[in-house]
């Protein structure tokens, strides 16, 4: 189901920064680990990085944590993705997705979470 809102994305020059952010109306994401996705023109959807029920965080080996900081408010009402130094192959459709979660459980697998955003565009021109 879309039920989440992303918001963020702009068309920036290289090596320049975004902060991407992502909301569930009405709800807070407390027992929710969240994730995001990115889904580049002609190639299919991947895993960027994801926080965990408990907070923890991890990232995937193509989008480092030292560019893709992911974190969450104290409140959990937002899961923001700090995009840094970022390339013209950064460029792509960024997607927010969440599931029920306990404990330190995550999933790089999209099929793995049932809310999700409609996706907020990222484009980098070099």
């Amino acid at each position: 189901q879309v039920d989440l809102l992303e918001s963020g994305g702009g068309l920036v020059h290289a090596g320049d920064s975004l902060r991407l952010s992502c909301a569930f109306p009405g709800r807070t994401f407390s027992n929710y680990a969240v994730a995001w996705f990115r889904q580049a023109p002609g190639k299919e959807r991947e895993f960027v990085a994801a926080i965990t029920w408990l907070g923890g965080t991890t990232n995937s080996a193509a989008s480092p944590e030292d560019r893709f900081t992911i974190s969450r408010d104290n409140a959990k009402t937002t899961v923001s993705l700090q995009l840094s130094k970022l390339k013209p192959e950064d460029s792509a459709l960024y997607y927010c997705a969440a599931t029920l979660s306990r404990g330190s459980w995550y999933s790089t697998k999209e099929d793995d979470y049932d809310h999700w955003g409609q996706g907020t565009q990222v484009t980098v021109s070099s």
